[in-house]
């Protein structure tokens, strides 16, 4: 990605200064696990996450170039564990965040029940 202005901190309401958000970093390293699991799910399913933790180590400024690698390193039943990291200006740059982010699998009709009765919504009248 190409950080612009609305991925700024100041954007994001997440700081004060014109850098890349910790939230969006967050997010980028997140589409990369989507990314990651294209086609490996059956269609019925979809993966939610579950757990992040990141660690931003370097500031990337308006108009840098960063870009997010992820890996599954652990399938424990339907939780999936990847390692992420975000690096600017290519993959061989300086190390912008590593994160640890765990997505777990579900049936995607079955969550989207379960959305639906938590905010009082009629699954049978839409």
């Amino acid at each position: 990605m190409t950080v612009t202005e609305a991925d700024l901190s100041i954007a994001f309401g997440s700081g004060e200064v014109p850098a890349l958000a910790t939230p969006r970093i967050v997010a980028l390293l997140e589409e990369a696990t989507l990314v990651a699991l294209e086609g490996a799910l059956d269609p019925s399913q979809t993966s939610v996450g579950m757990r992040i933790h990141v660690d931003h180590l370097a500031p990337s400024p308006l108009g840098s170039e960063v870009v997010a690698h992820v890996e599954l390193d652990q399938v424990d039943g339907r939780r999936l564990a990847f390692s992420a990291e975000a690096r600017g200006e290519g993959a061989d740059g300086p190390l912008l965040a590593s994160a640890t982010i765990i997505r777990v699998v579900v049936n995607t009709e079955a969550f989207l029940g379960r959305l639906r009765s938590a905010d009082g919504t009629d699954s049978t009248n839409p």
